[in-house]
């Protein structure tokens, strides 16, 4: 490799690199960046302390790098290759909908499709003028109960993970944005420890089934399972949440739902429920919404 390369050079051999692994079903994306040039970009400008949102065109950043940077960046790509955790554990930082969050091991990467719900406001037209109280259930880092206290000031949420682990996590989050008079965190078994009740559940929960959790990429093996695993079909922690929800909802709160690639598995299990799926960037069929009314409804006639 070259001792000394212009910071859009490394980008590039970066990105080359990364491709390769990847093509050779050596490396997966998906925690954060869907791509190799994107990813390459990403790490090398944390590798080498830039702000990400630095232009490598500019001519200030045309020179040549000193030899011991290059070597460094290349090692710490030759790591992520050769480790194959995501990226994001790797930076200890992940960013959605634009807000930055603090991630490690103890929690799955935050990635969510309901950050997308949030920040168009898709939802707002189904909530209660009155909304005062969320729930952000399975919060894992804290990231989507975050990003609704970001989104509506006037709210209080609290998260419920099983995981102590990840709500440490979640509990850095909740500092680093100054969240701590609006946001609290409990451990919990499901909606075993929820505080009353809610007017928003957001729920982004163990849905991955038995057959697809076999054939995960390393990477995601590389976080915790479970955060990721939902049983035979997807569905044996949501099957319990639905049971449990309508006690937790006020008359006319609505429950957000992500359910990733198992709608099939999910309208088998549930056939009854009157859904209103939502659109975000990977479809019409990954998130949808319930209100309180329905998911009472639609138990009745299991």
């Amino acid at each position: 490799m070259n001792p000394s390369l212009t910071l859009s050079a490394l980008i590039a051999q970066s990105a080359q690199q990364l491709d390769a692994a990847h093509t050779a079903g050596n490396l997966s994306f998906g925690h954060g960046t869907t791509n190799a040039a994107d990813e390459a970009a990403w790490l090398v400008l944390w590798k080498l302390g830039l702000p990400l949102d630095t232009d490598v065109s500019d001519e200030a950043h045309n020179l040549e790098l000193p030899a011991t940077q290059v070597a460094s960046v290349q090692a710490f790509i030759e790591h992520r290759i050769a480790s194959r955790k995501p990226a994001a554990y790797l930076t200890q930082e992940a960013w959605l909908q634009g807000v930055s969050f603090y991630i490690d091991e103890r929690a799955i990467v935050p990635r969510s499709l309901i950050a997308e719900v949030l920040a168009e406001g898709s939802i707002d037209p189904w909530l209660d003028p009155n909304t005062t109280r969320v729930l952000d259930l399975c919060t894992g880092n804290g990231s989507l109960g975050i990003l609704a206290a970001l989104a509506y000031p006037d709210i209080t949420v609290q998260g419920l993970d099983l995981s102590k682990d990840a709500l440490a996590v979640a509990q850095i989050n909740i500092e680093r944005h100054g969240l701590e008079g609006r946001m609290t965190l409990a451990e919990s078994d499901g909606l075993a420890k929820a505080d009353g009740v809610f007017d928003l559940i957001l729920c982004n929960p163990p849905y991955v089934n038995a057959q697809s959790m076999s054939e995960l990429p390393a990477e995601f093996k590389a976080e915790p399972a479970l955060a990721l695993a939902g049983g035979d079909d997807g569905m044996d922690f949501i099957r319990q949440m639905l049971r449990d929800a309508p006690a937790h909802m006020s008359e006319n709160a609505v429950l957000i739902l992500e359910i990733g690639h198992e709608r099939d598995y999910f309208e088998a299990a549930f056939p009854f429920l009157d859904v209103v799926w939502l659109s975000t960037s990977a479809g019409d069929d990954q998130v949808l919404l319930l209100t309180r009314q329905a998911i009472v409804e639609g138990a009745n006639t299991q």
